[in-house]
């Protein structure tokens, strides 16, 4: 069973689960039977009678496997033609052809007649996998237990119908509907014999035992356990070999996933290694002659390769990604070993399919033919049980002692899958092209294994790559062909290369055999595999296969396939290759079962016999009571004395320093990167994340359940001081309160996740951020964690964080965070691939992007250290732990490697530990390497004044192992007095560290901790502490390591089972930061290497810097690899790669402490730092004392060293090695600090260090090629390679195409037939390597997150105080009261028109003159140019209130219908209306488009039959409604469809409102995208490039000419044309909020007043300005423009006549005559303004009303841009050439004529009025216009229309005169009213020459002014744009 140990638990107890077991399952209808073996162990026995009685396990498929036969054969199966049925009759699947229903299901509590001598049985139909059809069978035509006495032929009763009398099988299948596709026969078909259980109901009962037909043997599948469960008793429980190999269902002809007995062979992917985990350093000379011609084949897609149409193949019919069964079947776990085999984390078997395989049931295969008997004493013989790979064709029973053998599938379903290699062709119609061949592929193996060296172990992978390559290259042409042509039906097309035949093959095979001495022996057999293994066994048991690695039995004929299997015999290849098969949770099982039964102790005893001078504990406690008087003193002073010392006051290490929390440059880069992921999901369309709704964030971080990780995130959380800056906490925090927003994944965690949950459904508007670290740790589908026999915490994540509630919450997003993101890259993952963050490179194009003063260390930097020459490498392995190791592999055969490599390490350990002790004998007892640890350790806190040391990390995946190597480490070091100089902690995931009352004292006074209880609670803690940490657990859970960490020992990792994340987080403990300012790329002359021992006496401190001159290189590579005692030459070979584990040699010299040699050692130190003192001393000291002059440096140095230099410890013959030079760099640098600025040394399986070390053809590492994760598989095993430039996207797609989680992983069951919509919205991946400082990047995230909410609720609103205040008129007279609510009219109408422009916007524009003014000559320079405008103007942060406008980002609940999101209206629901109307002054028809959504077609009246647009409804003056405004809104726009405004459902109040915007004919589409639900104004084509002023013109023309037909409308209604309300509201799209002014006059005095200022809905104010008295005769009222700066002035007199801008209320019915100009695109409203004035209207500005405009910095005016018409390069263009002489070779501009004009006169009007600039007293006289000239020059408006209201110009001056498209008011004598200077100019403008040559004509111009040919000019535009012409001329 599984593997099956000799002397395993054979009980009672085991009997008797056993026994209840199988009652309860015959009582039971569940077809699941309760795991019974998790916990038990079986003894095999060895009889051949359990062989047979087990062998009906595997009977339920024998028989489909002659279906196979033909498939497997080079002809087509032949198909089966079925008998049509007669007519009428029920065709139905599990019914007869009479109807009834045959379903066991259905008729099982039934009453059947049976007659006296029939059975009932049970019969499977391909097409009901799930169900069994109930027959009536003459028990003569069925076999007898022993399956044999069957008679031939066949007697069988309908039970449904009743009919009797079938004699033949093919006419009852035909009668109960079976519709087989082959030749049915009974014993494919009839399965089961049916029985009655306790309760009376008909249930499958045992398989009925076939013997007859051959089959080739292979093992049921999970769901066949019940009845393999009914064998038990028989099989005397399981006795079989380790046999893995499971039974492939066997009916081509049933769809995928119809069989429920799911064979795991029929599709374990290509991956599945012989040790998936073991990749050989080295290339097969094949797979390098192949790799050249691999070329960039078209990837098939998933869905390719395993949907095409026709059956599918035998690969894949085993499951089905729908079938129930598969999922429910798969983790029944029968016995240990298998149990997590079906898990499958283990690494060969890393690739099991999706059906489970319930692991060596019985015999090892279900063979054919004569059994062969495996030899009693085999593996004592052999030292290492045989595993046999099934290759092609039959396999033989084995039978005797076949718990000595284990067979496997993996090399069957390896030729398996390759053969099905062209169905990835498919697509390209080359289905003719042939898979490679049997004889072939078995001759490629035989060389694959001859090239293998005698220390590598077969790999799958490299074996399917090599049948890849010679398939792809024997069919190149082929598959070109099909991928150039179309495919059509070619006849078949013979491969190229002559194929190998079967009477070749032995002898090519025996001929590749023959070079390599033995390692391959070829046995070939003429009649069956049988003769072959019995042979194989013989010549082992004679002992002639020692030198034989893998034997080739072949067995090969001419007339039929053959038939091969292949055995490895070599002991260290049978022993990992068997391992390998444990699941990590069988490892833990099988360590604990030989650590329990006390089968370790004759390793104990065999270390013992080792050590000539006895026992070593009889040493250590000789040792102990020798030296128990002084030793601890003087051992100890190194520790005591430095406290002693600090009190006294003198020197102390200085060095040490606690990292506090800071943010790095890369973590901040990935914060933002994450944050811009979050904002795509609120930004998409999907209407998934409303970040606009969220007010603050409140996030939960869950955490694996190890109590380290757990404190270690609290820790950082509590640092990183994000709890108060998110606001969820406040000062003063608690440990409790912290605790709350961490969550450890274990028995507790569904609490704190519920208290989670309801706090996110309680506060809709928290966006809660669910972090879940660590996130590859466990993927359990919660489904599969139901089981008993699981730990209680698998599934939880599952569990948790993919429950409904927080799939579904809105405001719940998901970040997982893993430094190993793959297993959550399967085809079924949760995470949307535009979702993944990927840790960003440091390095681009050679630059670094990210300027960091620390430089991380993580894999790839530690391989690159392998391939440096310079240095020594950080990775290493241990050759002479290595050789023990296997030597001992070979003298204990049955222990697991994993408990022998623990005890040698343990050996090694604590004989290095006496060894520096003084034992000096003990060094030939331990390896060099543990020995270079040791010493360190030991030697590194006596070199620091403070004690500091330095951290080995002693890695142990088995908990109970570890506590072994603690117990005895503990007692070593007891006994050696060393218990004040180290520490030694046992790291358990499941409990916090304890460490001695000692060490605690020491680390509170190092960290300043004056806490009394403090304890270490992480390993970050022990910074600078010596210890040896025993890393214990499976799996590492995220713990961080301290800086002084400088071994990591992982020599004890699992390496026979390995997948890439198990690799990759075991080598992610040795990552690491260093300081990037140190370079040692090159090391120096004097640097040792190893390979010279003789120069390693030179110094005694392994870490002495090594300086390096003139490196540039970011990488580090390690320092110098020396050894801390100076004594120990160690002539044995100190090369890491040595190959002894005891030298043989002299051993080294004693650690002596002679004074001769003392001395000697202290001077040579001496000079050497005298010589190097610049160079490494200097490195070392504080930098303040680097800057003093070297000479005072060296000397101070110097005297620091001797003084420190006298004995530190008591003379003993025992003592170590005193060693005074290891305390000159004391006052330099302690171990610690040099520990902290170096990369940990790395050591490892040779077997793990040569996957890492190894590279594939593209110099991608091969871990990296591994299987990603236990729970996952690859989809295909046709996938292409992984390169080395794939970036970590690329990897992610790669991992998504080709690899799909197996039943057991919690993405399993998220498929949705192909659609995208798998992908959860909120869901997000960080992944980046491990220790980068992914926490402190997530945490900072959470900071931006918050920073970004808030400032999504606010604003940049512009605060700037009104300009031009010193000109206005400081009256006295106030027309009203500070309080009132409306104007006077009478009052209003007494007050004088101020003239000038307060708004700040304007303050680059003309002053306008109201009368005689002295103004001040203040220098209204142009401050700034015209693009500055908007990033110099003030703006203030203001948050947005409940009142605000928003843009089209918001989304709320109450505003979906506003927005037309309701479902009622659809986006497309909305008509485009056509409205005409004339105007005389465009002289044609306008035709203006409404687009009018369904859902607001009410406030408009349509012609009843074309429902014509007629009018938009307007109400009347006397309405009054609480929900409704009158007025109806324009808001004109441009380039603002995203950040325009327009949303006013809030600034409404709700309130029912007309709403329109006004765009272009262009911008329309995208307008009607982002606002479906909005009425828009199109304007015509011909305004696509005009400014507002065209908008506002046609907004007011339009509404006059709505009013006139609305009276028209209502008059016939009786109501009078005055009463229809004649105003509308104008609004710039950047209005935000609206304030009110409330003024409080309950002051003693009249004039006293205080006033406050609220927000206020747009509502409250439009119908407060709606209810003014009189309102209708105020032709425009607006309001303020917000300014935090508003004084009391301002707001003392409530309203002013004055310019209103940005928001009014337009009366078009007072302004009827009044019009703005269409041409204008600048101060269109100043100008309207003056003309409303002029024309006798009162203009009322509210003054305690204000709008607030929002800075948007895209669209509005800016959206044009002038460029030239020639070019298309964006080259800048002055205002200077926005004008030139007519009929010049000028550069025309492609902009509008007007634009031009105006932008020329804002910048360079001086030109044309030389005398007005600065000259503010004599203004420009501009007629009927107002148009910007500046800041500089002042203008005197005048209107030329007859009663219009003007300013007195009696006692003025004009500087200049602007005549610009004047009309037929303007006459010569209207002019001669205005005085003007001398040398005044002139500037007419006009349309065109001959308009210019009338006006002056017309005018009487010449009479005053002199005109020059030259003065003409025009706007830079071509004839067709119509430029704009002007004339300039001087007064005489």
């Amino acid at each position: 069973m599984g593997n099956s140990y000799a002397g395993q638990l054979k009980t009672t107890r085991f009997e008797e689960v056993l026994h209840n077991s199988i009652e309860a399952s015959l009582r039971s209808n569940n077809l699941v039977p309760r795991p019974i073996f998790s916990q038990l162990y079986l003894e095999a026995e060895q009889q051949l009678s359990s062989l047979e009685g087990s062998r009906a396990d595997n009977e339920e498929e024998e028989e489909e496997e002659e279906e196979e036969e033909g498939s497997e054969s080079s002809s087509p199966p032949v198909s089966y033609q079925v008998k049509p049925p007669p007519e009428g009759c029920c065709t139905t699947d599990g019914f007869c052809q009479a109807g009834k229903d045959l379903r066991l299901v259905s008729i099982s509590n039934e009453h059947i007649e049976v007659p006296s001598g029939f059975l009932l049985v049970g019969a499977k139909s391909p097409n009901l996998p799930d169900h069994l059809l109930v027959c009536a069978v003459d028990k003569r035509f069925l076999p007898d237990d022993n399956g044999r006495n069957a008679l031939l032929g066949f007697s069988g009763n309908c039970v449904g119908c009743g009919k009797k009398g079938f004699c033949y099988f093919t006419e009852f299948s035909n009668h109960i509907n079976l519709k087989l596709t082959t030749q049915p026969k009974k014993q494919k078909h009839l399965k089961y014999y049916l029985v009655r259980n306790a309760q009376g109901a008909l249930t499958k009962g045992s398989v009925i035992c076939w013997k007859g037909a051959e089959f080739r043997g292979r093992q049921s599948s999970t769901s066949t356990c019940s009845s393999t469960l009914f064998q038990l008793p028989e099989s005397s429980g399981l006795s079989g070999s380790t046999s893995s190999e499971p039974l492939p269902p066997a009916n081509p002809s049933a769809p995928a996933g119809t069989q429920q007995t799911a064979a795991a062979v029929d599709h374990i992917p290509s991956t599945a290694a012989f040790s998936s985990a073991v990749y050989n350093g080295k290339e097969s000379p094949k797979q390098q002659l192949m790799k050249n011609n691999l070329s960039a084949l078209t990837r098939p897609s998933v869905l390719g390769t395993l949907t095409n149409s026709g059956p599918p193949k035998k690969r894949h019919k085993g499951w089905s990604p729908e079938s129930p069964s598969s999922t429910e079947t798969w983790n029944l776990q029968l016995n240990p070993q298998a149990s997590n085999r079906i898990k499958n984390d283990g690494g060969s078997l890393s690739s099991l399919p999706h059906s489970a395989l319930v692991g060596p049931v019985s015999s090892p295969m279900v063979g054919s033919g004569e059994p062969v008997s495996v030899p009693d004493n085999l593996l004592k013989i052999c030292k290492a049980k045989p595993v046999i790979f099934k290759g092609h064709g039959n396999f033989p029973y084995l039978c005797g002692n076949i718990n000595d053998v284990i067979v496997s599938p993996l090399l069957y379903t390896c030729y398996r899958n390759s053969q099905s290699l062209s169905r990835a062709y498919e697509q390209y119609g080359a289905s003719t092209i042939q898979p490679i061949s049997e004889e072939m592929q078995l001759l490629l193996t035989v060389y694959y294994l001859v090239q293998l060296a005698a220390d590598q172990v077969p790999l799958i992978e490299d074996l399917e790559q090599i049948f890849m390559r010679s398939w792809r290259e024997s069919h190149l042409s082929e598959i070109r062909q099909y991928q150039q042509a179309v495919p059509q039906a070619f006849p078949q097309v013979p491969s190229q290369i002559t194929p190998v035949t079967s009477a070749q093959l032995p002898w090519l095979a025996g001929l590749a055999a023959s070079s390599c001495n033995d390692s391959v022996h070829i046995i070939e057999c003429s009649y069956s595999l049988a003769e072959g293994l019995s042979e194989m066994f013989k010549l082992l048991m004679e002992g002639k296969l020692i030198k034989t690695n893998y034997v080739v039995i072949i067995c090969a004929s001419r007339n039929r396939a053959i038939d091969s299997c292949i055995v490895i015999t070599g002991k260290y290849q049978a022993r990992v290759l068997s391992e390998s098969m444990l699941s990590p949770s069988d490892y833990q099982k099988e360590v604990n079962y030989q650590l329990v039964t006390g089968k370790v102790e004759t390793l104990g005893s065999f270390f013992s016999t080792l050590c000539p001078e006895g026992d070593i504990d009889l040493l250590l406690e000789k040792f102990y009571q020798e030296n128990q008087g002084h030793i601890s003193s003087s051992l100890s002073a190194s520790v005591n004395k430095p406290t002693a010392v600090n009190g006294a006051g003198t020197a102390v290490c200085t060095s040490y320093e606690i990292e506090r929390h800071q943010i790095r440059p890369f973590q901040l880069a990935v914060a933002q990167k994450l944050l811009s992921h979050i904002c795509s999901i609120a930004d998409s369309s999907t209407q998934n994340l409303d970040l606009g709704s969220f007010e603050k964030i409140d996030f939960l971080i869950c955490v694996p359940p190890s109590e380290v990780t757990y404190q270690q995130t609290l820790f950082h959380l509590w640092h990183s001081g994000i709890l108060l800056e998110l606001g969820l906490e406040k000062e003063h925090l608690t440990k409790q309160r912290v605790e709350q927003y961490v969550m450890k994944l274990d028995a507790e965690a569904q609490i704190k996740f519920k208290i989670f949950l309801q706090n996110s459904m309680q506060n809709p508007h928290t966006l809660f951020v669910l972090i879940h670290d660590h996130a590859h740790w466990d993927l359990m589908s919660a489904m599969h964690s139901l089981y008993p026999q699981t730990e209680l915490s698998t599934g939880l994540v599952d569990r948790l964080l993919n429950c409904r509630e927080v799939k579904e919450a809105p405001n719940i997003v998901t970040l997982h965070v893993t430094s190993f993101p793959y297993a959550l890259q399967t085809q079924h993952t949760h995470i949307s691939p535009y979702n993944e963050i990927h840790w960003p490179s440091s390095y681009s194009n050679g630059v670094d992007l990210y300027h960091e003063n620390k430089k991380y260390f993580g894999l790839s930097e530690f391989i690159d250290s392998t391939l440096s020459g310079h240095s020594i490498p950080l990775l290493r392995y241990d050759s002479s732990f290595e050789a023990m190791v296997m030597a001992l592999g070979k003298r204990f055969p049955r222990l697991h490697s994993a408990v022998i490599r623990t005890f040698v390490l343990i050996q090694h350990y604590s004989a290095a530990m006496m060894a520096v002790c003084g034992l000096s004998q003990m060094k030939n007892y331990t390896s060099v390497e543990t020995l270079e640890i040791t010493q360190n350790l030991i030697n590194s806190s006596r070199q620091c004044p403070s004690g500091h040391g330095l951290m080995v990390v002693l890695r142990i995946p088995s908990i109970p192992l570890a506590a072994v190597a603690y117990e005895r480490l503990y007692n070593v070091r007891e006994r050696l007095a060393l218990e004040d100089n180290f520490e030694i902690i046992l790291g358990n995931p499941n409990s916090g560290i304890t460490i001695g009352k000692h060490f605690v004292e020491q680390l509170k006074i190092w960290q300043k901790i004056e806490d009394v209880d403090w304890r270490p609670q992480t390993y970050l803690e022990l910074e600078g502490l010596p210890c040896i940490l025993i890393f214990s657990g499976m799996d590492p859970q995220g713990e961080s390591l301290p800086r002084s960490l400088r071994y990591c020992d992982l020599r004890l990792i699992n390496s026979s089972s390995l997948v890439r994340t198990s690799l990759e987080q075991e080598l992610g403990l040795a990552a690491y930061f260093v300081s990037s300012e140190i370079h040692t790329e090159k090391a120096v002359v004097n640097d040792v290497l190893e390979s010279d021992p003789e120069k390693l006496s030179s110094t005694d401190n392994e870490d002495e810097e090594i300086t390096t001159e003139g490196s540039t290189s970011e990488k580090r590579s390690p320092m110098k690899r020396e050894r801390s005692c100076s004594h120990d030459s160690a002539s044995s070979s100190l090369s890491s790669k040595a190959s002894t584990f005891c030298t043989e040699s002299s051993p080294p010299q004693a650690l002596s402490n002679s004074t001769e040699e003392t001395t000697n050692n202290y001077e040579r130190q001496k000079q050497k730092v005298d010589k190097g003192a610049q160079t490494t001393i200097s490195k070392h000291l504080p930098p303040v004392t680097e800057q003093l002059d070297m000479k005072q440096n060296i000397k101070s140095t110097q005297v620091s060293i001797t003084s420190s230099s006298s004995p530190p410890f008591s003379s003993s013959s025992s003592s170590s090695a005193p060693t005074h030079n290891s305390f000159i760099l004391q006052t330099s640098q302690c171990s610690m600090t040099k520990a902290s600025k170096q990369p940990p040394i790395v050591f490892l399986p040779k077997l793990v260090y040569d996957i890492i070390t190894s590279t594939d053809s593209s110099g991608l590492p091969k871990s990296s090629s591994l299987l990603p994760y236990h729970s996952v598989m690859w989809a295909s095993s046709f996938r292409p390679l992984m390169s080395k430039m794939m970036t970590c996207t690329e990897q992610s797609l790669y991992y998504r195409q080709w690899t799909v989680p197996k039943p057991i992983h919690m993405d399993y069951n998220n498929r949705n037939e192909g659609r995208m919509d798998t992908f959860h919205p909120r869901r997000l991946l960080l992944s980046g390597p491990p220790q980068i400082g992914k926490t402190g990047a997530y945490l900072q995230f959470l900071s931006i997150l918050s920073r970004m909410l808030i400032r999504l609720t606010e604003v940049d609103v512009y605060d700037e105080e009104e300009i031009n205040i010193n000109t206005k008129e400081e009256s006295d007279q106030y027309y009203h009261q500070p309080g009132d609510m409306w104007p006077d009219l009478e009052s209003f109408k007494k007050m004088p028109f101020d003239y000038t422009i307060h708004d700040p916007k304007y303050e680059d524009a003309s002053l306008i003159c109201s009368k005689l003014q002295t103004r001040d000559s203040e220098d209204r320079s142009m401050s700034r140019r015209q693009e500055d405008m908007y990033t110099c103007r003030q703006t203030t942060r203001m948050r947005l209130s409940k009142y605000a406008a928003y843009n089209t980002y918001h989304h709320c609940e109450q505003c979906h219908q506003y927005m037309g999101f309701n479902p009622r209206y659809q986006i497309y629901e909305s008509t485009l209306h056509a409205f005409a109307f004339s105007y005389s002054m465009l002289g044609e028809e306008i035709q203006l488009h409404f687009i009018i959504p369904k859902s607001k077609e009410h406030h408009f009246v349509f012609s009843q039959p074309g429902r014509q647009l007629e009018s938009m409804r307007l109400p009347l003056v006397t309405d009054k409604s609480e929900d409704y405004i009158k007025s109806p809104t324009f808001t004109p726009t441009t380039g603002r469809h995203e950040h325009g405004l327009f949303n006013l459902y809030h600034a409404m109040d709700g309130a029912s409102h007309l709403h329109v915007l006004v765009v272009k004919e262009y911008e329309m589409a995208i307008y009607k995208k982002y606002w479906p639900n909005h009425i828009m104004l199109v304007l015509p084509s011909i305004f696509n490039s005009a400014g507002v002023g065209a908008a506002h013109f046609l907004i007011k023309e339009l509404s006059y000419h709505n009013l006139e037909l609305e009276r028209n409308r209502q008059e016939e209604l009786g109501i009078k044309p005055q009463d229809i309300w004649p105003f509308i509201v104008i609004s710039d799209d950047s209005c935000v909020m609206w304030n009110a002014v409330e003024v409080d006059c309950s002051g003693d005095r009249k004039s006293d007043y205080t006033w406050t200022e609220r927000n206020v809905s747009l509502k409250q104010i439009l119908q407060h300005i709606e209810a003014t008295p009189n309102v209708t005769h105020y032709a425009l009222i607006g309001m303020r423009k917000w300014s935090s700066k508003t004084n009391s002035a301002e707001i003392k007199e409530p309203f002013s006549c004055c310019h209103v801008h940005d928001f009014l209320m337009l009366n078009v019915d007072l302004t009827q005559n009044v019009q703005y100009n269409q041409n204008r695109f600048t101060c269109d409203d100043v100008d309207f303004n003056l003309r409303v004035h002029s024309a006798g209207l009162l203009i009322c500005r509210f003054n305690h009303f204000n709008v607030m405009k929002k800075q948007i910095a895209i669209g509005g005016q800016r959206s044009f841009h002038i460029k030239s018409k020639v070019s298309d390069t964006p080259v800048s263009i002055s205002p200077a050439q926005y004008i030139c002489a007519p009929d010049s070779k000028h550069t025309f501009l492609a902009a509008p004529a007007q634009l031009l004009l105006e932008k020329y006169l804002q910048y360079h009007s001086h030109r044309f009025f030389p005398l007005s600039l600065k000259n503010y007293s004599h203004p420009v006289l501009s007629v009927d216009c107002y148009l910007n000239l500046g800041p500089q020059i002042a203008v005197c408006y005048v209107s030329s229309r007859p009663h219009s209201l003007n300013i007195s110009s009696s006692g003025l001056t004009f500087s200049g005169l602007l005549l610009y498209l004047c009309d037929s008011f303007v006459v010569a004598n209207f002019l001669k009213k205005f005085h003007f200077l001398k040398g005044a100019t002139l500037c007419v403008i006009c349309q065109d020459r001959n308009s210019l040559r009338q006006t002056v004509v017309r005018l009487e111009l010449e009479d005053e002014w002199q005109f020059r040919l030259r003065d003409e000019f025009q706007t830079a535009n071509a004839k067709e744009d119509r430029p704009l012409f002007f004339l300039t001329g001087r007064h005489i």
